[in-house]
């Protein structure tokens, strides 16, 4: 089957998410962060945008996310929101602003306030009772499960997770729990490919993944991977720029090959 990639007619909503995955019909995530790319993005399909904490190490060169702050997700979600107005704009929370309930609720409608549809949240069962709250009171959350980078020291490093019998379990059991808690999409980092298509399977939430296979229902790239502007990239990232003559080629590119189960390939997969 034949894709191409074109503006999105209407505004994209968690409804629109989860009749893909009925019709199993793969979407397109980028995680960018101001509002030229945020248009560019809504020009040329892309589904959902993570402004993504992430900022940290592509926008303002820090080594890790740790050191992002609520200032800096406000001020890059209200970029993006000015500059996109079809794509589902999901905000993540910086590290330690959900470490409990109350709190999470709190911070969760500042980033909602600045213009995000959606807030993010890493972590497993734990975070059950918060994604409960904030969904109680109408506050849509993506969970982030496998490699979650705020916990990269308590990890040890970046490192692909659910490799055991037991790592995959506890993951698989996250994933259900969270999505019965009320999680609206499930997030998937560096997991084997198989685990990710078992978890797709066991829940009825959309999945996005990231060095998770091509068996999720999504993919999601940082866009300074997509544009081969990151130094050293990760083994699941792809650099589009190199086939297209620009960057709305480069983006749109990469719609078309998800969409088309063409991206990733094995060598952008973990087994």
């Amino acid at each position: 089957m034949a894709y191409a990639s074109e503006p999105l007619k209407k505004r994209i909503t968690i409804h629109t998410l989860l009749k893909r995955k009925k019709d199993q019909e793969r979407f397109t995530c980028v995680a960018l962060y101001d509002a030229p790319l945020a248009a560019m993005a809504e020009k040329t399909g892309v589904e959902t945008i993570l402004v993504g904490d992430s900022l940290g190490m592509t926008v303002l060169g820090y080594d890790s996310t740790l050191p992002v702050t609520m200032e800096h997700m406000l001020y890059h979600v209200e970029a993006v929101a000015r500059g996109n107005q079809k794509s589902l704009i999901m905000g993540d929370m910086p590290f330690m602003t959900y470490a409990t309930p109350e709190q999470a609720l709190q911070n969760a409608t500042r980033i909602m306030q600045a213009g995000a549809h959606m807030v993010k949240v890493e972590g497993g069962a734990w975070l059950a009772s918060t994604i409960t709250m904030l969904a109680e009171r109408g506050i849509p959350v993506c969970a982030h499960i496998g490699l979650t980078p705020q916990s990269m020291h308590k990890l040890g490093g970046f490192r692909v997770q659910g490799r055991t019998e037991a790592q995959a379990a506890t993951l698989l059991q996250d994933a259900q729990t969270l999505a019965q808690s009320g999680a609206d999409i499930l997030l998937l980092e560096c997991v084997p490919s198989q685990l990710a298509k078992d978890i797709t399977e066991a829940i009825e939430i959309p999945t996005i993944g990231i060095g998770a296979g091509r068996y999720t229902d999504a993919q999601v790239l940082v866009v300074n991977d997509i544009l081969g502007l990151t130094p050293t990239p990760p083994k699941f990232s792809k650099n589009f720029l190199v086939e297209a003559k620009d960057i709305p080629g480069a983006l749109t590119q990469y719609v078309e090959d998800v969409k088309a189960g063409i991206f990733p390939e094995a060598i952008h997969t973990f087994d």
